[in-house]
């Protein structure tokens, strides 16, 4: 279902597929495992990358964060996003991926990776607004 039109033109809002069975994981399972059940599953990994942050081991964060970040690429692709266009935040199924550049920005940022720590944000900010103003604070 098509929440707006875009008056300009531009591609349709992506939707991500929900994972019911990797959903259902959550909160009862940890992070690792439901990324060992279900490896495609971004928020598993924006998970893992967010832990592996708050405990200050930056470089397993941005390894995770790059995994979730990918395996998120490849599931816009396949629902037909051509490299561009909004990923909204109010799709849940969106969040793993939006987690995971948010994730990626901030350990790229840590280490001093300059170029990707920018790149990440401003995708996150092109992909969703909501994303932004709600991870990057």
């Amino acid at each position: 279902m098509e929440t707006h039109k875009n008056l300009l033109g531009g591609p349709a809002p992506t939707q991500l597929p929900e994972n019911e069975a990797a959903r259902a994981m959550v909160g009862t399972s940890t992070p690792a495992q439901i990324a060992a059940a279900h490896p495609t599953y971004s928020l598993a990994w924006a998970l893992l990358a967010e832990d592996a942050f708050a405990g200050g081991r930056v470089i397993e964060s941005y390894a995770y964060a790059r995994t979730g970040y990918h395996r998120g690429l490849d599931a816009l692709r396949r629902s037909g996003w051509k490299g561009h266009g909004p990923v909204p935040w109010s799709h849940e199924a969106n969040q793993g991926f939006l987690r995971c550049l948010a994730a990626l920005a901030r350990a790229a940022g840590e280490i001093g990776e300059k170029e990707e720590h920018e790149r990440c944000w401003q995708f996150l900010r092109d992909s969703s607004d909501e994303a932004y103003e709600q991870l990057k604070g």
